[in-house]
């Protein structure tokens, strides 16, 4: 649990101190801005735009159903209830050459049945962190640091058997340093490939530890595994009310099976109707060569689809 308690710690304290370092430049560089322009008043110089060195915001989106019925002769549940959450922020920096890019998304989604009681149907941490140097026009040189995880235990679920634990907070979890090139060929379009990255798988739920669950040794609460990786990402306004969201993420080990490339794609699509009304369509997709879960006897690989549909509030500030 000593081991446990570190992680935990020490990657929450990573995480807060990227985005505590990319908020508070916001006010430093306002700070130098103010100076600067004080010392200039009685300088006269041609006037020029330095262009805004921040750009930051987010979107909120919070999406609830319910139904039931009583003495309803076409069967059913009698009672259903699902609430699906979304938290977006990000804060862009750009300045000269340099660039620094910072995301947080954030899912959580439960559904509640009259049968089945209160099951999780959306659970999602990301962190994404890139500093870079530009070489060319629409290249850069890139640092890139990743993380993602989920909130919250997640079980796999049996009308034979008892449900199993498959996953927890840290369990899995994973963090991801790498170096490479920036591409962004046009607006809304980034494309990051990257020939030296190090990745670091964390379990430290002790059940799936002991198991050796997601390619760790059992008893083993972390994994490292060097490797090539490449992420796409493309944000594009379809029409005036909808948009797309769209990453795609891909990780190459070189010590194991490097042919067999590790994949995560994320898409959403939102409509606005109104200033707090949305619509959203989230489609997930992963292969994990290390998740070995599912097939015959739980022990395969196998690709893993998550979609999810709502109409609710969204806010955006």
């Amino acid at each position: 649990m000593d081991k446990y308690i570190f992680y935990k710690k020490g990657l929450f304290l990573l995480l807060c101190s990227i985005f505590f370092f990319a908020f508070k430049g916001i006010s430093q560089d306002r700070t130098v801005i103010e100076l600067r322009d004080k010392s200039r008043k009685n300088i006269k110089r041609p006037e020029f735009d330095s262009g805004q060195l921040w750009r930051r915001g987010g979107v909120f989106n919070l999406n609830i159903g319910q139904g039931s019925q009583k003495n309803w002769s076409a069967g059913g549940e009698n009672f259903s209830f699902t609430i699906n959450s979304y938290l977006g922020l990000h804060a862009f920096y750009k300045r000269e050459k340099y660039s620094w890019d910072n995301t947080l998304d954030l899912n959580y989604g439960l559904v509640n049945t009259s049968s089945k009681g209160t099951r999780k149907n959306d659970d999602r941490i990301d962190v994404l962190s890139k500093v870079g140097y530009e070489l060319a026009s629409k290249l850069s040189f890139s640092a890139l640091v990743n993380f993602h995880s989920q909130f919250s235990k997640g079980y796999k679920y049996s009308e034979k058997a008892p449900r199993e634990l498959l996953s927890n907070f840290l369990a899995p979890g994973y963090l991801l340093f790498s170096l490479g090139l920036d591409y962004k060929p046009t607006e809304g379009l980034s494309i990051f490939v990257s020939p030296i990255t190090s990745r670091w798988i964390f379990v430290v739920d002790d059940s799936l530890s002991a198991k050796g669950a997601y390619g760790v040794n059992p008893g083993d609460y972390s994994k490292n595994e060097i490797g090539a990786f490449a992420q796409i990402k493309y944000l594009k306004k379809i029409t005036q009310t909808i948009n797309y969201n769209g990453r795609i993420d891909l990780f190459s080990n070189y010590g194991h099976n490097p042919q067999n490339v590790d994949i995560m794609m994320n898409n959403k699509f939102t409509g606005k109707f109104s200033k707090i009304l949305s619509a959203n369509l989230a489609l997930d997709l992963i292969y994990d060569d290390d998740v070995k879960l599912f097939g015959k006897n739980n022990d395969s690989p196998a690709w893993q689809l998550k979609s999810l549909f709502g109409v609710g509030l969204s806010v955006n500030f």
